[in-house]
């Protein structure tokens, strides 16, 4: 009840930032200590928070790489952002994150471009509401939130390894992810149905996506600390944030639940604002397999705590990844 409270009220937690802090504000408190030369990649950078993350971390002097699927959308943010400064590097390349081979492709192209890597955002998500397949033969949700993030991570690491070790500039990885993730039941839980269920619900299988991007963290965070890579790598709740996806549906009992959720929904630019304090802040230094939301530290669930559950999905996760490529796991 008090965190609820603390974010209607828009209060300040720890950090000095809460729910109602926008990504500009933010980022413009410690603007002068980040580092130069930053290179970040970010999915689903074409719309919603993904898009202004990419703006404000522009605006700070980073270089912006942008994987989209739909490179016309790309061209249109990276000229937005350049009539705002003009000096923003951005890097446009295609994928398709709910295809290994696309992603695999995209990674390949990246690491030939010989640039440095710094942070990779994990942003992009998709909410279906029917059941679909990736070319994969994955469930579409599954394929593209939780697997085709994965493999992007696993085949960029070595990388953001690299880059921290020649820089001295810690990694950061952060997957964006959602409070829904509380939803899921331990016995709803369970890899194969995942990939292809039987009893198909949007809902369950986004938060579903959602848990296995925190447990992802969790086992990537002790795998990290283990072999002692400057590289952190963190979850972020973005909060519900407001789409024109409500404001579709016309008649006035919906108009009249909108006009009440929309007091409790956030801006694109309070979204974006966890995922670029959690890119930036100089006091997150060192910390790692940690949950954020509204700019501050919070609490996940039981579940998605579970070590020995993080370690089981992540050799999963491996297997059928590596299967589906047709080549032997690393």
């Amino acid at each position: 009840m008090k965190e609820t409270l603390r974010y209607l009220a828009g209060l300040a937690g720890p950090s000095g930032y809460g729910s109602n802090s926008t990504a500009e504000q933010v980022t413009e408190d410690f603007s002068c200590m980040v580092p130069p030369h930053l290179t970040a990649i970010i999915t689903g950078a074409t719309s919603g928070i993904g898009a202004e993350t990419a703006r404000v971390l522009a605006k700070k002097g980073v270089r912006i790489v942008i994987p989209a699927r739909d490179l016309r959308r790309a061209a249109e943010l990276k000229e937005e952002i350049q009539k705002e400064r003009p000096q923003a590097e951005i890097v446009l390349l295609e994928v398709d994150l709910s295809s290994l081979t696309s992603v695999k492709r995209f990674c390949t192209e990246f690491l030939s471009l010989g640039l440095s890597l710094n942070i990779l955002i994990n942003n992009a998500g998709i909410f279906s509401q029917n059941l679909e397949f990736s070319e994969d033969k994955i469930e579409m949700t599954y394929a593209t939130n939780y697997l085709g993030h994965f493999l992007l991570t696993e085949m960029l690491l070595e990388k953001m390894v690299e880059t921290a070790a020649k820089t001295g500039i810690q990694g950061r990885i952060i997957n964006v992810t959602s409070v829904i993730h509380s939803w899921v039941k331990r016995d709803s839980f369970r890899f194969n149905q995942m990939l292809n269920p039987k009893n198909y619900n949007g809902t369950r299988a986004y938060a579903q996506s959602k848990l296995a991007n925190i447990l992802h963290v969790k086992e990537m965070a002790r795998q990290l600390q283990a072999r002692n890579a400057r590289v952190t790598i963190n979850a972020v709740h973005p909060g519900i944030v407001k789409t024109g996806i409500i404001r579709a549906h016309k008649g006035f009992i919906t108009d009249s639940i909108y006009f009440v959720a929309s007091k409790f929904l956030k801006s694109s630019s309070q979204g974006a604002s966890t995922t670029c304090y959690v890119a930036l802040c100089p006091q997150l230094e060192g910390v790692t397999g940690k949950y954020f939301a509204d700019c501050n530290e919070s609490s996940c669930s039981s579940l998605a705590n579970d070590e020995s559950e993080a370690q089981k999905l992540f050799m999963q996760t491996r297997a059928v990844i590596y299967k589906r490529l047709g080549q032997p796991a690393a």
